[in-house]
C-alpha cells in the first residue's frame, strides 16, 4: 500500500540569501524608487510586501543620518543600496541574546563595508552594526527585509570597546 506523503500548505521561511535577492531586485526597480518622497531633515520609509512573509522597507536617507548601532534580535535580514552610497559599520562577533548590558569587545571585531548602487548584504541573527549616509549633500536609497518579521531592536551606544545596551523598542514603537 503506498504512503501517503503530507503536503505543505505553507510558504517556507525565506534564508537570508532570498531575502538578499529580494532587496537587490526590488532596487532595481526605478519607478518604486523614484516614488519614495525625500526629506532633507530626516529618514522617509514606505513598509513593502516581502517574500514569504517577511517584513520589508523602502527607506531614504538624508546627507549625515544614520541608525546607530542596533541588531534585529532573532531575524535574519539583508539590504541593498538602490541610490547613493551606506556605509555599514559592523561587529565580527555574537553577541549573548539577553542577560548583560554592558560588554568589552575584543579587539579586531569591527567591519566596514560601503555599498553602492545595486551592492547589498545579507546577514543573521543578532547581527550588531550601524548604516550610516556619510555623504554631505546626496540622499541614500535602501531597501530591507527581516525574517522573521522584527519582534524587537535592541539599540546600543558604543564608547571605544564598551558596547552598552541602551534601549529595546518593539513594533510599536516603528510602525
Amino acid at each position: 500500500m503506498p504512503q501517503s506523503v503530507p503536503v505543505r500548505t505553507e510558504e517556507a521561511a525565506p534564508t537570508a540569501a532570498e531575502l538578499l535577492d529580494f532587496v537587490r531586485h526590488t532596487a532595481a526597480d526605478t519607478e518604486l524608487i523614484a516614488s519614495l518622497p525625500l526629506d532633507p531633515e530626516g529618514r522617509t520609509w514606505v513598509r513593502l510586501t516581502g517574500p514569504g512573509g517577511s517584513e520589508a522597507w523602502l527607506i531614504a536617507w538624508p546627507p549625515g543620518t544614520g541608525t546607530g548601532w542596533h541588531d534585529h534580535a532573532e531575524s535574519v535580514g539583508a539590504f541593498a543600496t538602490a541610490s547613493g552610497e551606506l556605509k555599514e559599520n559592523s561587529l565580527a562577533v555574537r553577541l549573548p541574546a539577553s542577560g548583560w548590558r554592558t560588554l568589552e569587545l575584543a579587539e579586531d571585531v569591527d567591519r566596514e563595508r560601503r555599498l553602492g548602487p545595486g551592492q547589498g548584504r545579507a546577514f543573521g541573527r543578532h547581527h550588531v552594526h550601524e548604516v550610516l549616509n556619510e555623504s554631505p549633500a546626496e540622499h541614500a536609497i535602501s531597501v530591507h527585509a527581516y525574517y522573521p518579521p522584527l519582534p524587537l531592536i535592541r539599540r546600543f551606544s558604543r564608547t571605544g570597546a564598551v558596547l552598552r545596551l541602551e534601549q529595546v523598542e518593539r513594533p510599536e514603537d516603528w510602525q
